[in-house]
């Protein structure tokens, strides 16, 4: 935008001040929407339109200006639904028409009129009365070209809103997907609480947090990296079904699918293991899936997903070996599995057993499901909250949901034992002083309520952002969030 520009729209805010309109004035007036004055006039005809001379206000922003001499028209638009406005010089005083000659592009208006129908079949409001309600000091983005610069668009998403109508519908998208989701949890009697993101100790999830200091106390605290301890306590406590979406924050790197502020929805369910928490995963998001694109066959970035029917469910056992010829299991060491994996052409540089499965994992399956798929059963260091399989020790109940190429949810059979427990989060603390900068630390208030007892629980765990990328067909993480994390401007 010109100084010069700017200093025009500044002349005509003070022409107006100085003739007695007050730019921001305080109270709007009556007036319908435009979605409910096109829903009762769209389907009339002309003929129907003039026999009716029905007059009705509408408010809005301006989008767009024609001026034929003696005639105006407005595009104006309430809530992403717009109409059209005349002001003909013809039909109203000359202050009225001067008046409008004074209204700018993102200026909003209250216009109040006859509803008509122009020659080329446009439902209009013909302006008797007009009202300015807010004055814009800066032009919107033109609008056949739109917001198309993509730092531009996320540092100014209220421009991207209002001229992209992609932009506006991912968000709309994300809205009804969250809305869908409380919708499905509260179906099956969970409770919706709220949990500290101010935490003394941080916990739940492998990562690296935010650190802050509370004036008051002298105390550091941490930013949420996960809700899962929280939450834990309040089933010790007898809240048998609780989950909360809510924001996390991880101090990591920036990609399509990682951001370092994010939002999930962690449930908890007492009686129940993770193969319950696979049932429940798999019909939520069907359910949010049929609510918010009408069915479950969806398009992500030109692939086909089907996320109806009964999904698959594979151990990284059976999914590394499928993908590698590599038997992790009998490859029980780092050393062997490090061996293996270079003589099949797939070297990991990680520096343990489990973290070299995580990472042969990573590199050879992960980015081939497409289709939504359980990966279950992982090595126990990488869960230090999940309980023990019975069948093999090494391994823990526990499952990720992969979709898309990326994981959407992660879940255990809650590990409840506070012996086991206390000796993962030993080994946590050891993992720590090797150098781990994102290794559980311990927590003695969780063992505390642990040792009170927690029924057999199953935990979930949703990256909510995720989901909705494949919902909304969205390339990033950036696409969903109204306002993603960015590096500084220059």
């Amino acid at each position: 935008m010109s100084e010069q520009e700017r200093a025009s729209r500044r002349e005509t805010l003070e022409r107006l001040r100085e003739s007695g309109v007050d730019p921001y004035p305080a109270r709007v007036g009556a007036h319908a929407s435009i979605a409910a004055v096109r829903e009762e006039f769209d389907a009339k005809s002309v003929e129907e339109l003039e026999e009716a001379n029905e007059t009705r206000a509408v408010v809005g922003r301006v989008v767009a200006i024609r001026a034929f001499g003696k005639l105006r028209f407005w595009r104006v638009v309430e809530n992403g639904v717009a109409i059209q406005v005349s002001v003909n010089k013809r039909d109203v005083d000359e202050g009225l028409f001067e008046f409008s000659k004074q209204i700018d592009v993102g200026d909003f208006v209250r216009v109040e009129g006859g509803v008509w129908r122009t020659r080329t079949d446009e439902l209009t409001v013909a302006a008797v009365q007009l009202d300015l309600l807010s004055k814009s000091l800066r032009p919107l983005p033109e609008k056949w070209h739109g917001l198309v610069d993509v730092e531009a668009r996320f540092r100014q998403r209220y421009l991207d809103l209002l001229v992209n109508e992609r932009s506006r519908e991912i968000a709309l998208t994300s809205s009804r997907a969250i809305t869908a989701l409380r919708g499905a949890l509260e179906r099956r009697d969970f409770l919706e609480v709220e949990t500290p993101v101010l935490q003394p100790i941080y916990g739940g999830a492998a990562a690296r947090p935010f650190t802050t200091h509370h004036n008051a106390n002298d105390q550091t605290l941490y930013l949420r990296i996960s809700d899962e301890l929280y939450l834990k306590r309040l089933v010790v406590g007898g809240l048998d079904r609780v989950y909360e979406i809510g924001h996390n924050f991880r101090n990591e790197g920036i990609s399509r699918k990682h951001s370092p502020e994010f939002t999930m929805m962690e449930c908890y369910q007492a009686y129940a293991d993770y193969r319950d928490m696979m049932d429940l995963a798999q019909a939520v998001i069907q359910e949010i899936a049929r609510d918010v694109c009408g069915g479950t066959k969806i398009t992500f970035q030109e692939r086909e997903i089907e996320l109806g029917g009964e999904w698959p469910r594979r151990s990284m056992r059976d999914a590394i070996a499928e993908a590698t010829g590599i038997d992790i299991l009998a490859q029980g060491d780092h050393a062997s599995l490090r061996d293996a994996a270079r003589a099949k052409g797939h070297p990991v540089a990680a520096p343990t057993w489990a973290t070299a499965v995580d990472e042969l994992f990573s590199e050879t399956v992960e980015p081939t499901l497409t289709q939504p798929t359980f990966i279950t059963d992982y090595p126990v260091e990488l869960s230090p909250l999940a309980k023990r399989s019975p069948e093999d020790p090494r391994l823990v109940e526990r499952f990720e949901l992969f979709l898309a190429g990326m994981e959407i949810a992660n879940a255990f059979s809650e590990l409840n034992d506070p012996i086991d427990q206390r000796g993962r989060f030993e080994e946590q603390i050891r993992a720590a002083k090797a150098g781990d900068e994102e290794a559980h630390p311990m927590d003695e208030d969780y063992l505390t309520a642990l040792e009170h007892g927690l029924p057999p629980t199953g935990g979930l765990g949703l990256g909510v952002g995720r989901l909705i990328m494949v919902l909304a067909d969205a390339p990033s993480l950036r696409e969903v969030q109204l306002f993603p994390h960015l590096r500084p401007e220059q």
